[in-house]
C-alpha cells in the first residue's frame, strides 16, 4: 500500500512537484479567453501528455489542471453547472499520468471574491471548495493543493471545506512579494508568519507559498515558516525567476541550471517539497530531481 504523502516526508527526503501548466496548455493551442479546464472533457490526450511530461522528468508528484475549476471560476464561461465533472476529469487524467505510487495533487485556486468586500458569503466560499475538492477526490486525488491564496480568510475556509469533506491530505500555499522596507506580504497584507498560524489551526497538512517570486527569493519564506513552526511540512512552488517584459512577451529568465542551484539551499532552509509555478518546465524539474538526489 502507497505511503501517505506525510508518511514519505517524514523519511526525510526532499520531494520534486511538477511545473507550469498554463504555457503549455497555451502552446497546445488554448486560447486566450478558453476554459482551461474545459480541456479535460475537450482534449484529454493533451492534458495527460502535460502530466506525463513531469511524471516522465522525475517528479514525485502532479497536479491537476483544475486551478480555477470552482463553480465562481467556471460560471463566467457559462459550465457552473459542469464543476463536479471537470474536476473529477481533471483527477482521472493526473491519476493515469501519476500511476499507483506518484502523488496527484487536486489543484484549487482563489474564488475571486472577496470576503470583506461583501462579493460572497463565507457559506458559499465553503460550499463552492467543498464541491471541487470532492470531484477531484472522487477522481484520484491523494490530496488537495489549494495554492495561490492572498486572502487568510478565504484559505482557512478553503482548508476547513476540504478537510471535513474529504479524506485527502490538505496543502496550502500563498503568494508573497518582497517589502521594499524588507520581508513579505501577500497582497492582502498576509506574513508567513501569520499564514502559518492560522492555516495550521484550521488544519492543513502543508503549509507553504507558491508563484510571485523566484526560488532564491523563496529561501527567506521558508525560513520565515520554519521560525514560526519547525515542524510542518512545507512546499514551495517558485517562478523561474521574476518575470520580465520582451517586446510583447513575458519571460521567465531563471534557467534549469539556475534553479536547481538553489534548490539544496531551500531544502536546508526547510522545505519538505519543492516544484515550479509561472515559467517552469519539465526540463526545470529534471534538474531539481537531480540537484535533491
Amino acid at each position: 500500500m502507497k505511503q501517505t504523502l506525510l508518511e514519505r516526508i517524514a523519511q526525510g527526503k526532499t520531494l520534486v512537484s511538477d511545473g507550469a501548466w498554463g504555457t503549455f496548455l497555451q502552446a497546445r493551442g488554448l486560447q486566450a479567453g478558453e476554459c482551461p479546464e474545459l480541456w479535460n472533457d475537450s482534449h484529454p490526450e493533451v492534458v495527460l501528455d502535460i502530466a506525463l511530461g513531469y511524471i516522465n522528468a522525475g517528479a514525485d508528484m502532479i497536479e491537476t489542471n483544475s486551478f480555477g475549476g470552482s463553480r465562481f471560476k467556471l460560471e463566467a464561461f457559462g459550465l457552473e453547472n459542469q464543476v463536479s465533472l471537470l474536476n473529477r476529469k481533471a483527477a482521472e487524467i493526473s491519476r493515469q499520468a501519476a500511476g499507483d505510487d506518484k502523488y496527484v495533487l487536486g489543484s484549487m485556486g482563489p474564488s475571486g471574491k472577496i470576503l470583506m468586500m461583501g462579493d460572497v458569503t463565507e457559506e458559499e466560499l465553503y460550499d463552492a471548495f467543498k464541491e471541487q475538492a470532492m470531484a477531484l477526490y472522487e477522481g484520484g486525488a491523494d490530496a488537495i493543493i489549494i495554492e495561490t491564496m492572498t486572502a487568510l480568510d478565504e484559505a482557512v475556509i478553503a482548508v476547513r471545506a476540504t478537510r471535513e469533506n474529504t479524506p485527502c491530505e490538505v496543502i496550502c500555499t500563498m503568494t508573497f512579494d518582497r517589502l521594499l522596507t524588507g520581508g513579505f506580504r501577500t497582497m492582502m497584507g498576509v506574513s508567513p508568519t501569520e499564514m502559518v498560524i492560522a492555516l495550521k489551526e484550521a488544519g492543513a497538512h502543508i503549509v507553504g507559498a507558491n508563484c510571485s517570486n523566484g526560488i532564491e527569493g523563496m529561501i527567506e519564506i521558508t525560513e520565515e515558516i520554519r521560525i514560526a513552526d519547525s515542524a510542518i511540512p512545507v512546499l514551495i512552488h517558485a517562478n523561474a525567476g521574476l518575470p520580465v517584459l520582451q517586446g510583447m512577451c513575458t519571460v521567465f529568465p531563471e534557467s534549469p541550471e539556475m534553479m536547481a542551484a538553489f534548490a539544496p539551499i531551500l531544502a536546508k532552509a526547510g522545505a519538505s517539497i519543492i516544484g515550479g509555478c509561472c515559467g517552469t518546465t519539465p526540463e526545470h524539474i529534471q534538474h531539481l530531481v537531480k540537484a535533491l538526489k
